[in-house]
């Protein structure tokens, strides 16, 4: 049994529907998928995107992004409520968001949010980021941090085990994943890219291999003894992306 990562697969693209729906219906089926957010801000087509997997894999594991959480489509109230209907739809299709052991290792969602402990935004990519305007929060999550605070909160505590971890989100867990080759005008949206307490949490788990996405820059580097990888799809335009499944782990019960 292998375990596969892919992110940010934004099928409201017409390419990227494709290429979810080219996937092998064979080469798969006893086969892991975690996918690590951003699949559609659309209730319907994140439903599709994810029966496509259904259909493909063994075990579908999945964590929300910031896009998912959008409240610019339906009817939602806020992005909390928008998640809750998330949930309901992978639990119905039998999509994993929750910690689960499979073949000897135990796959650990981590939910998230960016809380500026990568810096400070600019005026500029507070006028900019999408996230601002299409999200919607409850009063008492009034600001960035208390909802990443939020979301952190909701990650189970879970006790000591003799299990390999494996661990999972959306956001980044740490800023020196970036590669250094990236330009200064383009490190504008690292405030917004994730939290360094996620990364406590990664740790307090004893993970191994962390898998996250929202960067849109595939990495596969060690820190600190975990393995942090990074596979997305990303825009159809971002040629410098392999837009590939990635296989994380051959064999599920050799996780080192």
């Amino acid at each position: 049994m292998r375990l596969f990562a892919i992110s940010d697969l934004h099928t409201d693209f017409p390419e990227n529907r494709a290429w979810v729906e080219n996937l092998s219906c064979y080469d798969y089926r006893q086969d892991v998928i975690v996918i690590a957010g951003d699949i559609s801000d659309s209730l319907q087509q994140l439903e599709d995107t994810l029966t496509h997997f259904c259909k493909r894999f063994a075990e579908v594991f999945y964590v929300p992004g910031n896009h998912d959480l959008w409240v610019e489509r339906g009817s939602v109230e806020h992005s909390l409520q928008k998640w809750q209907h998330i949930h309901e739809i992978a639990k119905n299709l039998g999509v994993i968001t929750d910690s689960a052991v499979i073949g000897g290792v135990e796959l650990v969602p981590l939910l998230s949010w960016y809380d500026y402990s990568f810096g400070e935004p600019c005026e500029n990519l507070l006028r900019a980021w999408m996230d601002y305007s299409r999200c919607c929060w409850p009063a008492h999550l009034s600001n960035s941090s208390k909802i990443c605070h939020y979301f952190l909160a909701q990650n189970v505590q879970i006790a000591p085990s003799s299990l390999k971890r494996i661990t999972f989100s959306h956001f980044l867990p740490r800023i020196d994943i970036m590669p250094h080759f990236i330009p200064v005008k383009h490190r504008l949206v690292y405030p917004v890219l994730g939290s360094w307490e996620l990364d406590e949490q990664v740790r307090s788990l004893r993970s191994s291999i962390h898998i996250y996405g929202h960067s849109h820059v595939n990495r596969d580097l060690v820190k600190g003894g975990v393995r942090y990888v990074n596979n997305a799809l990303g825009y159809p335009a971002e040629s410098w992306l392999s837009r590939q499944l990635k296989c994380i782990v051959d064999d599920m019960n050799t996780v080192g």
